[in-house]
């Protein structure tokens, strides 16, 4: 599968707001965003003509993507499936996407970025109802408990995230236990309780035409 192997710093700048993408680092003032807040490049501080309304469209689709990680044919496939479904299509899509099981596993607060989530899942270290599952984009079922096995619980990298997790707190439609590093899937979220710079309308009208 394609990945984006250049620096991230890049994307939250081409965005012009922090996607945080590299976990505890961009809440400090190394954070790029911070120390250079315009677009990389060598034309990046020059005046930018106006956005139509295409061009804001797919800035914000080009976002989200980056925010969960995501490819062009993942995203789209998202979308065909929100579209089909009942309800709102936007909130639909945003739902699809935090059910990841590696979103999940991040918003959890076990891995202080999506990226590393991921790795966690593909080695093997994340269970959802007692069995191990590999698959990042695993979409776990409301109701379901995820926990790390027993040999990833002593990571200095999860206890970090464990411990930034404790300050910052969790998704608020997560049970979770952080000590034993383990939760429960509680409920779908809303949209309020969503990131509200994501203007999921946006990607709607984008894919709509």
């Amino acid at each position: 599968m394609a990945r984006y192997l250049e620096a991230k710093c890049r994307l939250c700048r081409r965005e012009g707001e922090k996607l945080y993408l590299k976990g505890n680092k961009c809440y400090t003032d190394k954070c790029a965003m911070e120390r250079r807040p315009y677009a990389p490049g060598m034309h990046g501080q020059m005046r930018r003509s106006k956005v139509s309304d295409y061009g804001m469209q797919l800035r914000e689709k080009q976002k989200v993507k980056r925010i969960y990680g995501l490819q062009e044919k993942q995203f789209r496939k998202y979308f065909e499936k929100a579209d089909r479904m009942p309800g709102v299509t936007g909130l639909n899509l945003l739902q699809l996407i935090e059910s990841r099981l590696d979103n999940v596993v991040f918003r959890m607060g076990l891995a202080s970025s999506r990226s590393e989530a991921r790795q966690l899942v593909r080695h093997k270290l994340v269970k959802v109802n007692g069995r191990k599952v590999n698959i990042p984009s695993f979409l776990v079922p409301v109701g379901a408990r995820i926990e790390l096995v027993d040999a990833a619980k002593e990571h200095l990298r999860v206890n970090a995230a464990v411990e930034n997790a404790a300050t910052r707190g969790t998704a608020e439609w997560l049970d979770v236990d952080l000590p034993s590093k383990q939760g429960v899937y509680r409920a779908l979220p809303t949209r309020d309780q969503l990131d509200p710079n994501i203007r999921e309308q946006l990607i709607v009208e984008l894919y709509s035409k």
